[in-house]
């Protein structure tokens, strides 16, 4: 471990003198990738380094307790320093080893998250407003873009399914753990009785895929138009621009009406497919690893209930890390990062563990 981490930190230095140096800024390319691997490298580096302030730290006291002739005192401290430094060392001993997992290649990519409403009718289907409005907010708090690709409105404001980009810098490493079932245990804004209700919502999260990474046949492409449909829109069943995908090959269905260009929803159409695609290929990959594999970690099934969100109570559950949060109300307004942080902990210890026994 330590190799590597020796490694880590020559290449980080490396990069910084790179970075300072007038001819890598005229690259405005490579600079950008250095800026992204001298961020992804900077954790690491500054754990690594607590850790050897901790480990000089240790082997100072212990000079000090061997050579005898000290004071009550003076042993007292070189006694409770060694002590202090040794649970730090073995603390960020642990930190080190999960920081050093390998990277999930797509953790730096844009994401395409579709919601869908399940079971419970236009209850589900207003909660997957709800979830939308969340990680909207979660990613303006991260400072990403948002961007709607595809929606299919209820009468009351809610969603049957809708489609949208985020994009930002590590915005996949932050969501690729939400997919999956969630569910909401509220009285329905519809109920006038005052009965709780449960709903489910299904939430799928995709790394963006480029163009040159899934290669599409326009042959295998079925291209359909049609007047835009839902509720209230301004251009509904005026102009043609909705368009249908239909994959051939696979079967995918992709449509998007949410543009009133006919070119702008194509494209924005090709982007979901292309990204459900690559999503289809790298599930093939990880089901090929997985097989030689005892366990797989964080597989991110869709099937899966995941979340509960019950209003009476405020409370969120996540039933994959057994973590419940009384804070309902901040969550649903996108404060999200306690949540996400304690989600990607868990699976990156389950990780460090499934590798411990390979």
């Amino acid at each position: 471990m330590f190799n590597k981490l020796l490694a880590v930190e020559n290449r980080f230095e490396e990069i910084a003198l790179r970075l300072s140096d007038p001819l890598t800024a005229q690259d405005s390319g490579t600079f950008a990738e250095l800026m992204k691997e001298h961020c992804r490298l900077a954790p690491i580096v500054e754990k690594y380094r607590e850790y050897k302030t901790a480990k000089s730290n240790f082997d100072g006291a212990k000079e000090m307790l061997d050579a005898g002739g000290l004071d009550p005192e003076l042993k007292e401290l070189a006694e409770m320093e060694m002590l202090d430094s040794k649970q730090l060392i073995e603390t960020l001993s642990d930190e080190l080893k999960i920081l050093l997992l390998p990277r999930d290649p797509n953790d730096d990519r844009n994401v395409i998250v579709e919601i869908r409403g399940g079971a419970g009718g236009e209850e589900a289907a207003l909660f997957a407003g709800v979830l939308m409005r969340m990680y909207s907010m979660y990613a303006e708090s991260m400072h990403w873009k948002t961007e709607i690709l595809s929606a299919s409105e209820t009468e009351l404001g809610g969603y049957k399914e809708v489609s949208f980009m985020i994009e930002g810098d590590g915005a996949y490493s932050k969501f690729k753990y939400e997919s999956g079932v969630h569910r909401v245990q509220r009285v329905p804004e519809t109920e006038t009785q005052g009965r709780i209700h449960t709903s489910t919502v299904t939430v799928a999260v995709l790394p963006e895929a480029e163009e040159v990474e899934v290669e599409i046949n326009p042959a295998d492409l079925q291209i359909d138009t049609y007047r835009a449909g839902g509720a209230g829109g301004q251009h509904v069943n005026k102009t043609e621009s909705a368009i249908r995908i239909t994959h051939i090959p696979t079967g995918l269905i992709v449509e998007c009406q949410d543009e009133r260009s006919q070119y702008k929803n194509k494209d924005k159409a090709m982007k979901v497919l292309r990204s459900r695609l690559y999503e289809m290929m790298q599930n093939e990959q990880n089901a090929a690893i997985a097989s030689d594999r005892k366990s797989q970690v964080g597989t991110g099934d869709r099937s899966e209930r995941i979340r509960t969100y019950n209003y009476p109570q405020g409370r969120v559950t996540d039933h994959r890390i057994g973590l419940t949060l009384y804070k309902l109300d901040s969550i649903l307004n996108g404060d999200l990062e306690e949540l996400i942080s304690s989600i990607i902990t868990y699976f990156r210890t389950e990780m460090l563990k499934a590798e411990a026994h390979e």
